[in-house]
């Protein structure tokens, strides 16, 4: 018989599928890589496993142990499945930016949630950053998992996604397009598949708000580059150890409202039902459509599903009160 063990043994192989419409003006080919299907819905479900698993080898995560964390709403889902199977409790600790849905879920999986306040700095005691933290200093047998800068969340990238990319395109890619946010993902991919072909292109997504572009191109660190934005998943008002720059060759920033509008499409035309990342992914690839020739192959991350977005992007009256539509 054909089963697996566990939920957590569904985890990866997912599908590489072409867009055929929402590219059009684009003549490259483009494949997207849809990480919804993992378990847990979303890409997240890769690294969690695999910072858990590492974290129970060294020793940091014990038997009967709390699992902490900061989360926008995905490694915390990913976190929640490897909680429930291999015993363990878990504090997830967000911002109240976050969609209903992505609460709802991590409760629905066993997971306890801690909302915080999104407009504040990171060094801020309010922070989710700072909260998740202290919450794991002051919780016995616990352990932060501290995505942004655990070496494991890019490593299981490296591991595996990198590798399912390069197989599924015949190692034929020559463009990687990836929305950034803890950085584990572009830099993972990003890392294996230039060992493999040092001539594919990284092209890194960022939003309005965020520091990463600008910090890439000058190595400042601005401050005033910081300010609220919509759209959840990716950018930071930080810099993450997991965002390896030299293994960027360009970010796109991406505003809220197109993120919004082409995750819409990509749901109207491909039948794609993704997060509010993806659309901001596809839209920047459109912006950078200049730069690509016929021949090139281009795969875009898509980190999660449309259903953690019910509320907000698939919901007429928030996009009419952002004035998106």
């Amino acid at each position: 018989m054909n089963y697996a063990e566990n939920i957590l043994q569904t985890i990866g192989d997912t599908p590489l599928v072409k867009l055929n419409k929402i590219t059009s003006e684009i003549e490259s080919l483009v494949l997207v890589k849809v990480e919804s299907f993992n378990p847990g819905n979303s890409i997240k479900d890769r690294m969690a496993v695999k910072m858990v698993e590492d974290a129970e080898k060294d020793g940091k995560l014990k038997p009967g142990g709390t699992i902490v964390e900061g989360t926008s709403g995905n490694t915390g889902m990913g976190l929640a499945l490897a909680a429930i199977v291999k015993g363990y409790k878990l504090i997830c600790v967000s911002t109240d930016k976050q969609s209903k849905e992505k609460f709802d879920v991590l409760k629905a999986v066993g997971a306890k949630v801690i909302v915080c306040p999104t407009n504040v700095s990171a060094d801020d005691p309010r922070s989710y950053y700072s909260t998740s933290k202290r919450i794991a200093e002051e919780t016995p047998n616990s352990w932060y998992v501290n995505q942004y800068d655990n070496p494991s969340n890019s490593r299981a990238h490296y591991l595996e996604t990198g590798p399912e990319i390069w197989r599924q395109t015949n190692g034929k890619i020559t463009h990687l397009v990836v929305g950034v946010g803890t950085g584990g993902t572009i830099s993972g991919v990003g890392k294996f598949l230039k060992e493999k072909n040092p001539k594919i292109k990284i092209w890194g997504i960022d939003t309005y708000g965020s520091v990463f572009k600008k910090f890439h191109e000058t190595g400042v660190f601005d401050e005033n580059e910081i300010y609220p934005y919509s759209t959840e998943g990716i950018g930071e008002d930080i810099i993450p150890k997991n965002v390896d720059f030299k293994i960027i060759n360009h970010f796109e920033k991406v505003t809220d409202k197109d993120a919004a509008i082409y995750t819409r499409k990509l749901a109207k035309e491909e039948g794609i039902f993704a997060g509010n990342s993806c659309g901001a992914a596809i839209k920047g690839l459109i912006q950078l459509k200049d730069k690509l020739k016929k021949d090139d192959i281009v795969v875009v991350i898509l980190h999660d599903s449309g259903s953690r977005y019910i509320g907000k992007i698939y919901n007429d009256e928030w996009m009419k009160d952002k004035k998106f539509i």
